[in-house]
């Protein structure tokens, strides 16, 4: 293990009314680091977030903060700070003293506070705003207010709890923008909760992919989307076509019919595998021309490109292409090797990458409309 590791969960296991909701966490999180625990609603992430800020102790394991067991200690005696969905500003204090309020519980000289909460508004882009009432402020601005007041107090960790979720979709990218700003400005270690695969990809140098109360995969953004463990990892993180295909040997796979070239080995003789292929790395090409041929099922415009459904053999592919196709048109799809990615089966196979759901929307979706 690295030797800056900031934060080390070792083993940790939490139960609720008898029911697990983390089954043996163990991760490490190193110093300057932004990392995004990333998954759906009940995956155990905010569970994991509240353990390191101490509101919460788990049923069994340690929580180190720098090789130091912390298990016990309260919220105020740790490093860290935490910023909620909800902001929790005080209503009845104006902007300056919502950010100085952590600096005066701490009696600190009224200099030090006055340059502090400065630096602070400076830094999150409201110079001039210390004097105006917080219920004046926009929620853009009111997130600012929030994270200057966390940051006042210089945490060696801020904990993020889905920060940006009441935030209007514009707000909240440039405020993705703006976090991961201030915290490669300041240095310091971020631990950031979402259920919002773009905003872990955009921000993060680590993503922890949880469902279950487990982690099913750490890694950096790029490698988590091209290189996903499982296929509810491949599911999570953007759209992906999930096949049951077989190894055939190395560097040769089979599936929907037709056996293909692809970068992958060390699987067993004709071993059952999950294959994953990402809907923009599909080309479409004439049918005599394609390794595989689907009918087109339904087109969506997306602006920068067309999404389709496309029926092969029974199997929903999502297929996104800027060249435009037409509802019953035949086509044939190209395959490259990199664009073919292997998984051992999990538990998780079978659940995911069939469109066929999507489809049935659609379909609903339109005549219902048709009924109006």
């Amino acid at each position: 293990m690295e030797n800056n590791v900031i934060i080390d969960l070792k083993n940790i296991a939490v139960t609720f009314d008898e029911e697990p909701i983390l089954k043996g966490i163990n991760l490490y999180i190193r110093d300057g680091e932004f990392v995004t625990l990333l998954g759906p609603s009940g995956c155990g992430k905010t569970t994991t977030l509240r353990i390191i800020a101490g509101f919460l102790e788990p049923n069994s394991g340690d929580v180190m903060f720098e090789n130091k067991r912390i298990n016990g200690v309260p919220p105020h005696k740790r490093q860290v700070n935490t910023i909620f969905q909800r902001y929790a500003l005080f209503p009845h204090l104006n902007v300056y003293e919502n950010v100085a309020f952590g600096l005066r519980l701490k009696k600190l000289p009224e200099k030090e506070i006055r340059q502090t909460v400065e630096e602070m508004l400076s830094l999150v882009n409201l110079k001039g705003f210390s004097k105006r009432k917080v219920e004046s402020l926009s929620g853009g601005q009111q997130q600012r207010v929030a994270i200057a007041r966390a940051l006042a107090v210089k945490p060696r960790v801020l904990l993020l709890d889905e920060p940006l979720g009441a935030l209007d979709l514009k707000l909240r990218k440039d405020m993705q923008i703006e976090l991961k700003n201030i915290q490669q400005r300041l240095g310091i270690t971020f631990i950031y909760v979402t259920h919002d695969q773009e905003e872990a990809l955009s921000m993060s140098d680590t993503v922890v992919v949880m469902d279950c109360g487990r982690i099913q995969q750490i890694g950096t953004p790029i490698d988590i989307y091209n290189e996903p463990k499982n296929a509810f990892v491949a599911d999570f993180i953007g759209e992906s076509n999930i096949l049951d295909g077989i190894m055939k040997s190395d560097y040769s796979v089979e599936f929907s019919g037709h056996t293909f070239e692809c970068l992958d080995k060390g699987f067993d003789k004709n071993e059952s595998v999950d294959v994953v292929v990402r809907p923009e790395d599909v080309d479409v090409v004439a049918v005599e021309k394609g390794a595989i041929c689907g009918t087109v099922t339904s087109v969506t415009f997306k602006g920068v490109h067309f999404e389709m459904i496309v029926d092969i053999d029974g199997f929903k592919w999502m297929i996104q292409s800027t060249d435009q196709q037409f509802e019953g048109d035949e086509i044939g799809l190209v395959i490259e090797p990199d664009a073919i990615h292997i998984m051992k089966k999990s538990d998780y196979s079978g659940q995911f990458g069939d469109y066929s759901s999507f489809s049935d929307e659609i379909e609903q979706l339109s005549s219902a409309s048709e009924e109006v």
